[in-house]
């Protein structure tokens, strides 16, 4: 018997795939963004306050379905990093607006570099064609489960033992 015929092959349906996948890419990312002291959460605000400046706290926190006592823990965090500043909002002085310093902006560039090497070595085994025609299917897919664009569905998880 050969290796390949002993070996046990597992689940193989689209969702497990879909899971398996993404788990193994949301780690290697992970690494990745350690080498620049980050975690994946405080990527993902350098990329929608690169996107939205001047985002309120309370509004950042519901674009990303995030507890808000949780993300001002995640944004103090930031802030000492001196990759985001709070500003008092233009037109409500009770509230603070977010926004990147030139440290976070080149951060978010490092990152986009980060992102894109991640992509190309998750999609080796694919060519050009074929990874287009998976990122249709998928954007497909996201978009039928009523996934936010640019969103990642984890932040609703972060702090969820904070409120219990």
């Amino acid at each position: 018997m050969t290796e390949s015929e002993s070996a046990p092959t597992g689940p193989r349906g689209v969702g497990f795939l879909l899971a398996q996948i993404g788990a193994h890419a949301a780690a290697k990312f992970g690494e990745r963004l350690g080498t620049l002291k980050l975690t994946p959460p405080q990527a993902g605000i350098l990329g929608v306050l690169g996107r939205e400046s001047g985002l309120s706290q309370q509004a950042l926190a519901d674009l990303l379905g995030m507890f808000p006592s949780r993300l001002v823990t995640v944004l103090d965090d930031m802030e000492r990093a001196g990759l985001v500043e709070r500003r008092p909002h233009p037109s409500d002085r009770r509230v603070s607006a977010l926004y990147l310093t030139a440290v976070g902006k080149k951060t978010l560039q490092v990152v986009g570099r980060v992102a894109k090497q991640h992509e190309a070595e998750l999609c080796t085994a694919l060519n050009p064609d074929e990874r287009e025609t998976l990122e249709k299917f998928l954007t497909k897919i996201a978009e039928q489960q009523k996934l936010r664009s640019g969103i990642h569905p984890g932040y609703r998880r972060l702090g969820e033992r904070d409120q219990c």
